[in-house]
């Protein structure tokens, strides 16, 4: 599962997608991308509701289009987060269906839900630092596996190793 973040469907974060991709289906996965610049998907509204959800199915009460995301994120093995650099981190976009996933998390149980993830990330600059340490922070407290960081427009072959490593 991919959580695209960019604004640009063409642009440079989709060329790294695009890599990942294809070496992932080279090794007969299967591979299901959200474009979330598409998607109508509201910010949490820090309500609680799905702390006291006892149907998982509906553990966040907003009907939006994350219910899409998290239909596909129970089943997911690996979680690919991308995203160009905005003010020094992930975009709004991707941000907001991160917050969002909380609620599916909380109803899977966080220690019963252990995945793989990657990053994939480009910018206009260098500095990827507080990306990067937002991601790695989410990964620790998830207990998730990191399978690789690609950080930059030009390292598709990068991109498509870790997606063709991936059985």
């Amino acid at each position: 599962m991919i959580l695209n973040g960019a604004a640009r469907k063409n642009g440079n974060t989709a060329k790294l997608i695009k890599a990942f991709t294809e070496g992932a289906i080279s090794a007969g996965n299967e591979v299901k991308e959200f474009y979330l610049q598409e998607m109508n998907i509201n910010g949490c509204l820090g309500c609680e509701h799905c702390s006291a959800a006892k149907n998982l199915k509906v553990a966040c009460i907003q009907k939006d289009d994350m219910a899409q995301i998290n239909e596909d994120f129970g089943s997911a093995d690996v979680v690919v987060f991308a995203s160009p650099v905005y003010f020094w981190t992930i975009s709004g976009t991707l941000k907001t269906v991160t917050d969002r996933l909380y609620a599916q998390l909380r109803s899977l149980g966080y220690s019963g839900f252990q995945r793989k993830s990657v990053l994939l990330m480009t910018a206009g600059g260098s500095d990827y630092s507080q990306a990067v340490r937002w991601y790695e922070t989410f990964e620790r407290n998830l207990h998730w596996n990191n399978l690789g960081e690609v950080l930059g427009a030009g390292r598709t072959e990068d991109a498509f190793r870790i997606g063709n490593a991936i059985k």
